[in-house]
């Protein structure tokens, strides 16, 4: 995949949930089928199509970085933009630093749901899993 500001993820590109961690598994941020099911669900729910989620990382947490995720109309002028079927995701350049192959998934159980990151590069992670080192 080229490092060019918009990059097409293709279902086949996807890593698999039980995929190895212990090295980046590419450039680029990877979005599963569920994720993009609940992406294309909640933008229709929004009616803001063109618009994304916004990924970035920021210092705090119990681990000294954390993830954070909100929605974005467009993406900025020096954003990585990443597209599967229709959706988009959104990351400032100096997160994708901490995000290269990570993995978006959205999980789903009795106890919770949402959006998880799937990040081969952290080192640590505290135990709610919104905070890690890298």
């Amino acid at each position: 995949m080229s490092e060019q500001a918009t990059s097409q993820i293709q279902p086949s590109q996807a890593v698999p949930a039980s995929a190895p961690t212990g090295k980046p598994a590419g450039k680029g941020i990877l979005l599963s089928d569920s994720a993009v099911s609940r992406l294309q669900l909640l933008l229709a729910e929004r009616q803001t199509p063109e618009a994304g989620l916004r990924l970035a990382v920021k210092g705090g947490g119990c681990s000294g970085l954390q993830y954070a995720m909100e929605w974005a109309e467009k993406a900025r002028e020096r954003d990585k933009v990443f597209e599967r079927d229709g959706v988009r995701v959104f990351v400032d350049p100096k997160s994708y630093l901490y995000l290269m192959g990570t993995e978006l998934v959205y999980e789903e159980t009795l106890m919770a749901s949402g959006f998880k990151l799937q990040n081969p590069n952290v080192k640590a992670a505290c135990g709610c899993g919104e905070s890690f080192t890298i």
